[in-house]
């Protein structure tokens, strides 16, 4: 078992941009004449800032390298396990809600930047992007429980910083940033909802075709997207090389809130943003997400028996396409056959929960759309996204690639 470990551990590398695409560095202090008065003030509140959050503390700083925006703000951010990370928080004015964004590998906020400011700017929502530890200008070494911490440090900046509550913010997760995404969701009750970008089933299961969850895995998201109530949406190119698209298929299976997915025809792991449906499909599903009523509190008798208590509402299966991705659940499904009598519960339960009748609005979009099987066609309201994006370095890694130092 030990040298399937050190294998597993050797080809699911991460790959941090080396040297970091951008740097960061204290703010400037601010003019002598208005910061006398409120010295005092401001190193309370410094103070103050700094003592919350687990282990945590939260500074400001700026980020060089890339332009700078009177919207975006950047700060430095203790986690528990004693890393800091680098995050940064693109402020949209009159969005209802935020997007905390977990990247793919061998990406930095440096070249994340841009693409961050447009989809805030596109989707009206505020938007926290995050270097994992080891990344950019973040400290410590990149690992899956550290990824785990960072998360945790950054939504909880969004809650006590920047005023955002758990029932207004949609986790987005792609490819590896799908893993901390999907723990972070599936321990919290009232999450507004789930983007999942060319996302995977678990580490093991990228390079080997295993039917069963095996103790050394890493990134269990099989497991783990059963636990998640809120509506999930799945986005994955048809023609990805480095995480085949029966990964996003299979998890949009196992969702319990399902959401219309976009099976992007001909796109491969790195370059779904430039296709004309990826922000179509996204701005749809942010509107659905802001028309559906938040979900509803947990009183504490339901929250001490355990989410299974809570009936998630059946949505309909939206393309052709999306349904054959039931052959995938099969073949993956044996690894979380010790759920199954919450399956039976969610059977005999049905659809008698009032209070989830209110996001039927979620799964009932629009009639399946010919367009997300066909080749893109261009589309004045998103060629200014498209084009933008085109001048940006995406994830374009082979995240799951064998290192030169352990063989081929």
């Amino acid at each position: 078992m030990g040298a399937v470990t050190s294998t597993v551990a050797a080809r699911f590398a991460f790959f941090p941009p080396n040297p970091p695409s951008y740097g960061v560095e204290l703010p400037p202090p601010p003019p002598a004449a208005a910061a006398a008065p409120a010295a005092g003030a401001a190193a309370a509140e410094g103070e103050e800032v700094r003592e919350k959050g687990g282990g945590g503390g939260s500074r400001v700083v700026e980020l060089t390298g890339v332009p700078r925006r009177g919207n975006v703000e950047a700060r430095r951010l203790r986690t528990k396990r004693g890393t800091e990370v680098v995050a940064m928080h693109v402020r949209q004015p009159g969005a209802k809600l935020t997007l905390l964004y977990s990247h793919g590998n061998a990406a930095d906020l440096g070249q994340m930047y841009e693409l961050f400011v447009e989809l805030s700017s596109h989707l009206n929502v505020n938007l926290m992007g995050y270097d994992y530890s080891g990344y950019g200008q973040s400290s410590g070494k990149p690992s899956e429980q550290n990824t785990y911490a960072d998360i945790e440090a950054v939504y909880r900046c969004l809650i006590e910083t920047y005023g955002a509550s758990e029932d207004n913010i949609i986790l987005y997760g792609q490819s590896v940033g799908s893993g901390p995404t999907l723990d972070l969701a599936s321990r919290l009750t009232r999450l507004r909802a789930v983007v999942l970008h060319s996302p995977i089933l678990s580490g093991l299961r990228v390079m080997y075709p295993v039917k069963h969850t095996y103790w050394f895995d890493i990134y269990k998201n099989i497991d783990k997207i059963p636990l998640v109530w809120c509506p999930v949406l799945v986005i994955h190119g048809t023609a990805d090389e480095v995480v085949d698209c029966s990964h996003g298929r299979a998890l949009w299976e196992l969702a319990k809130v399902k959401y219309e997915p976009l099976w992007i025809k001909g796109g491969n792991h790195c370059n779904l943003e430039l296709y004309p449906e990826y922000i179509k499909h996204l701005k749809k599903f942010v509107g659905a997400i802001e028309k559906s009523p938040p979900p509803p509190p947990i009183d504490e008798s339901m929250e001490a028996s355990g989410p299974s208590d809570r009936a998630p509402t059946e949505p309909e299966c939206t393309t052709e396409d999306s349904r054959k991705s039931t052959d995938c659940r099969d073949k993956a499904r044996p690894s979380v056959d010790h759920r199954q009598s919450t399956d039976r519960r969610e059977k005999a339960r049905g659809s008698t929960d009032r209070r989830d009748k209110g996001r039927k609005s979620v799964d009932h979009t629009e009639k399946p759309r010919a367009s997300v099987d066909q080749p893109d066609r261009p589309r004045r309201s998103v060629d200014r996204f498209g084009g933008m994006m085109k001048s940006v370095r995406l994830c374009n890694i082979d995240c799951f690639k064998v290192t030169a130092t352990s063989g081929s």
